[in-house]
């Protein structure tokens, strides 16, 4: 019996010591239905995985990082991550891992001041959550990172599951609140209009984990949703559909032959001879499209860099109804509209900063001849 007991009271000892404890503290359940006991008061943090920065960023709770991923330390002559563009310090933080959620324990463990949450956005990148919240010691907190159209509530409720963890929920509020506004003002200036006013469109060089050619598009692309497009690549009825990032057959864009083009200037990263802006310069199938013989092709802003921006989609989005819809758009100057969005969310207006480390400029018709 004394035996079974002193095992019973290791056992238990163990497991107490592998929790964290905190003077005063609390269980919150995250986005991976998980039950995590966080201190009352959260000041230091890491964000692992991508987008996660760019949540806390958004909620004003940038002083609270401790270190970095890798992707933050990067000098790369191109960027077009508005948070990390507003906020330059974040490049002398100590580094705690690699992008894209491989976190490296013990540096995580040497960093000082040490972390009281990791947030954690796409729990199958890295460590297992409960693996990395056993390694460290440090309490794991999952968020979703999903498509603004498809999954909005998702993204809404990790902004305020971060928020209530770091005592910014009023500020989580007024941004889920400001997304959604300008959301609905685009679905309001674009509806009702008739099929036979909706000229077809499509846009190329989407980012997919790296730059891509005129091929790469995304057929659920939100800025083309939001103003109620008629994007070539998503017939009426795939719409509600979880449709992902697609590479469409040369043959086949020609053959929808779309009256508008867009281009994302992401694909510019390939360089002059690869990327395209070359391919339509070049390729005599491309030339023969009707949107490149009469000068409709229209650059936008980078959708996906390091996962999605969803303030450049949103800003995207404006550019793109002002080119189809000018009318519905005449108090609209896409580019100050930019600033005003990432005003709101970053903290500054970097809309010139982005697109100059680009050789083509967002917003623009894109000059082929």
């Amino acid at each position: 019996m004394n035996k079974f007991l002193s095992i019973t009271f290791a056992i238990l000892t163990a497991l107490c010591l592998s929790l964290p404890t905190y003077a005063q503290a609390r269980t919150i359940t995250d986005m991976a239905g998980r039950k995590v006991v966080i201190p009352e008061k959260v000041d230091r943090v890491l964000c692992s995985g991508p987008g996660c920065l760019r949540y806390l960023t958004y909620l004003q709770g940038q002083n609270l990082i401790v270190g970095v991923d890798s992707i933050e330390k990067k000098e790369d002559k191109f960027d077009a991550r508005p948070y990390a563009i507003a906020n330059p310090q974040f490049k002398k933080l100590p580094l705690f891992g690699e992008f894209r959620g491989n976190d490296n324990p013990e540096l995580i463990l040497s960093l000082e001041p040490q972390p009281q949450v990791i947030f954690k956005t796409y729990k199958e990148m890295g460590y297992d959550p409960d693996e990395l919240q056993e390694k460290t010691g440090i309490p794991v907190v999952c968020l979703s990172y999903a498509s603004l159209a498809a999954k909005r509530q998702s993204v809404y409720n990790s902004l305020k599951l971060m928020g209530d963890v770091i005592g910014k929920s009023e500020r989580a509020e007024k941004v889920c609140n400001f997304m959604e506004e300008n959301i609905k003002d685009l679905e309001k200036r674009t509806a009702g209009i008739p099929d036979s006013k909706r000229k077809t469109c499509y846009v190329g060089g989407i980012a997919k984990k790296g730059p891509h050619g005129f091929q790469s598009t995304e057929p659920a692309y939100p800025p083309f949703l939001f103003v109620n497009a008629n994007n070539v690549a998503c017939p009426p009825k795939e719409l509600g559909k979880p449709l992902q990032h697609a590479n469409v057959a040369k043959e086949q864009i020609v053959s929808w032959n779309p009256e508008i083009l867009f281009m994302d200037i992401s694909t510019c990263q390939l360089g002059d001879e690869a990327s395209a802006v070359n391919e339509l310069k070049k390729d005599p199938a491309y030339q023969s499209l009707d949107a490149v013989i009469a000068d409709h092709v229209y650059t936008v802003l980078p959708y996906n860099w390091y996962s999605r921006n969803y303030g450049s989609i949103i800003a995207d989005a404006f550019y793109v109804g002002k080119v189809l819809y000018p009318e519905r758009f005449t108090d609209i100057d896409p580019k100050a509209k930019a600033d005003e969005i990432y005003s709101f969310m970053v903290g500054k207006p970097v809309f010139n900063e982005m697109e100059n480390a680009f050789k083509e400029k967002a917003f623009d018709k894109l000059v082929l001849r």
